[in-house]
């Protein structure tokens, strides 16, 4: 980190002693004065962390010193805390005003950069947070509480001063290896010593000291192995592309801190294709956040309800020139990093599962965005995305996905670790000729039925693309565990005119959240209506569901229809009990399921893709993202998820020919295509 210049240095002395002022006067009123007083304890412990490890005095801390460091950084909103803390928006408009109150928990939020910041050192950061403090406070130093609109704008005006200085410090993060503290820390540090994981600034609960502790006693082979499909997978993805890795430099690392033992060795492995590693940390600032989604590395979640509450937070000061702005710095930092962004290779995704499953509750103090503010935050996402593509094409990189457990799963933990081990690694070509006997059938379809059983109320057609010279090409890609890691699924673009019905599911978590009875029905391909059963009102349902799945948009087309082939993966589930806990990279594998959002080839439509058969896949496209050729706003949508029907819900699943044939494919959460029955083997009674 660079050292800190004059001028940030003479505004951090004078906004460290004008916050130590705010601890002990009396020019504000209750029950704010409180608020400022705790939040400014909060402040000056941020910036002795930041002086501490500057100084070298955290040297010798213990594991326990460390441990009592991270938790007085974090304890105010761990949820025990959290019912009163300002964090908590509900809490903070109780106790200060529903209009003060939740600005004032934006500011407290805000305010919580701090930490990442002080440990890397970011002292402009810091300043820029500070000062935002200092001035919410002048404002009610005043004889009259000040009105809601005053402390709108001075958060307005701070936020447009400073998108220049935050956005370009996440692009830059995102592409340039020379910012490498999470490196210096993962390839330096003594991983048998887990004093390292503190060093991240990060909260770390048990969880990631367990899961650190567990790969540490692993064997190197072991190690290597992990490693080694991670990256083998991410490289195969180039040559199943036909994309030239050698003219890359960098790879971004994204995982949970705790599986540093093996990210080291990948960082080895990457160095052997000529790749740099970048880390970049999940983003503070509300500036830089996409709703809760956590991106980039990150250790434990300190409170999932607190990222919940503050994923909107971004509708104080979302307007128009906000957008405009953020879309200008986003173009000259890519334009001046641009050699750095021709580049990038692409991500490099360890997902973990096992964690609590998370359902929030829906508090009405937490902002959220306005219908206007809604179709401006689809504008900038696609505009972003539009952005990006010119200088990191979509046809010209790639990127690997592969997930593992977490201690937090139970008992069991090592047992499922290991049985995940093997499905990652499953036999590619047992699966890659099961599954094209599956492609040829499905090659003879112009549409597939797909009908649940029990409660599940699925009842949908799916129109496939035509085949113009069967021999040479296909509908479906045959999926064999290069960058989607595990084996199991082939996967088409369907058509959307002629894609009718209604996708159900009982219980799914997807990004992260919860939905009960979730049910989307489609006309043509396009979302046209859509429910869930997980709050009292279908008016709040139906804004869980905008709000998470769609996006804000006002629809979104069927992206992806797939046949998840991993019944190995699914016996897992079954045997542990943890088919809720399973990430979709997962869970996509184990039944049939449909993507809302854009295609997989999103942004690489006319980039040709072949099956190991050497057939071209041709169903790249649909209705929407054909239109980047006339409609580039319209084509595409900047979201991709995934809803999986599992084999216990699935009655059918039939090919219709154009003759009107009908040709069974799976029945009763069973195979039974011939040349597919040996799937059935590991979810049969024994």
């Amino acid at each position: 980190m660079e050292l800190m210049d004059e001028l940030t240095q003479e505004r951090l002395e004078l906004a460290k002693g004008r916050i130590q002022e705010i601890l002990t006067e009396n020019s504000v009123p209750e029950p704010y004065a409180s608020y400022f007083q705790k939040t400014a304890s909060f402040i000056l412990l941020a910036l002795q962390t930041a002086e501490d490890l500057a100084e070298g005095k955290t040297e010798d801390y213990s594991l326990r010193d460390w441990q009592r460091q991270n938790n007085a950084l974090y304890k105010d909103i761990l949820p025990y805390n959290y019912m009163h803390s300002y964090g908590n928006p509900v809490y903070a408009a109780e106790t200060l005003g529903e209009h003060h109150g939740r600005i004032l928990s934006f500011l407290y939020a805000e305010i919580r950069s701090m930490i990442p910041a002080a440990f890397e050192q970011d002292y402009e950061d810091m300043v820029s947070v500070m000062e935002l403090f200092i001035e919410m406070y002048n404002a009610f130093e005043g004889r009259e509480l000040p009105m809601y609109h005053q402390l709108q704008q001075i958060v307005y005006w701070h936020v447009s001063d400073y998108t220049d200085m935050l956005v370009e410090k996440r692009q830059r993060a995102q592409l340039d290896p020379q910012q490498d503290f999470a490196a210096r820390i993962i390839m330096e540090s003594d991983l048998n010593d887990l004093r390292y994981l503190y060093r991240f600034g990060e909260y770390i609960s048990d969880n990631e000291l367990r899961m650190a502790s567990f790969l540490n006693s692993l064997s190197q082979e072991e190690i290597d192995r992990m490693a080694a499909v991670y990256t083998e997978g991410y490289r195969m993805g180039f040559v199943q592309a036909k994309i030239d890795l050698s003219k890359k430099k960098t790879v971004n690392i994204q995982y949970t801190l705790g599986f540093e033992r093996m990210i080291r060795k990948a960082v080895e492995n990457f160095a052997q294709m000529g790749l740099q590693p970048v880390f970049y940390r999940t983003a503070s600032h509300s500036v830089n956040r996409r709703q809760h989604a956590r991106v980039g590395y990150f250790g434990g979640i300190p409170n999932q309800q607190f990222d919940y509450d503050h994923k909107e937070d971004s509708a104080l000061y979302m307007d128009k020139a906000f957008v405009e702005r953020k879309l200008g710095v986003i173009r000259t930092v890519y334009e001046k990093y641009k050699e750095l962004a021709y580049g990038y290779a692409g991500p490099a995704c360890v997902e973990t599962f096992g964690e609590v499953p998370f359902v929030p509750e829906n508090n009405e103090a937490a902002y959220r965005l306005s219908e206007k503010q809604q179709k401006l935050a689809v504008e900038l996402a696609n505009e972003t995305q539009q952005i990006t593509n010119r200088y990191i094409r979509g046809d010209d990189y790639s990127f690997t996905i592969i997930a593992f457990p977490v201690p937090e799963i139970g008992k069991n933990f090592e047992a499922i670790f290991r049985e995940t081990m093997r499905i990652n690694t499953l036999d590619y070509q047992l699966y890659r000729d099961i599954q094209q006997t599956m492609i040829n059938t499905l090659d003879k379809g112009v549409r597939v039925h797909i009908q649940g059983k029990g409660k599940n109320r699925t009842d949908l057609t799916v129109q496939l693309a035509s085949l113009k010279d069967p021999a040479k090409e296909t509908i479906f890609e045959n999926c064999v565990a290069d960058v989607n890691i595990p084996v199991g699924e082939v996967f088409t673009s369907p058509k959307l005119t002629g894609t009718n019905g209604v996708l159900h599911v009982t219980k799914v978590f997807l990004n992260g959240l919860c939905y009960h009875d979730l049910t989307l029905e489609f006309k043509d391909g396009m979302i046209a209506d859509y429910s869930c059963a997980n709050f009292e009102t279908a008016e709040e349902n139906r804004a869980y569901v905008r709000e998470n799945v769609l996006f804000h948009h006002e629809t979104l087309p069927m992206g992806e229809f797939a046949i998840g082939t991993n019944t190995t993966a699914y016996a897992m589930a079954e045997k542990y009990g943890i088919a809720d806990k399973l990430p979709i990279l997962i869970a996509e594998k184990m039944g049939p399921h449909f993507a809302v959002g854009d295609t997989c080839y999103s942004w690489a439509e006319d980039n040709a893709v072949f099956n190991p058969d050497g057939k071209e896949i041709i169903a790249r496209d649909n209705e929407c993202s054909i239109l980047r050729k006339t409609e580039l706003d319209k084509a595409y949508f900047g979201c991709h998820t995934d809803v999986t029907i599992p084999y216990s819900e699935l009655g059918k699943i039939e090919v219709i020919t154009a003759d009107g044939q009908c040709i069974p494919v799976i029945q009763d959460g069973l195979f039974v295509l011939p040349g597919t029955e040996e799937l059935n083997a590991p979810i049969l009674p024994k």
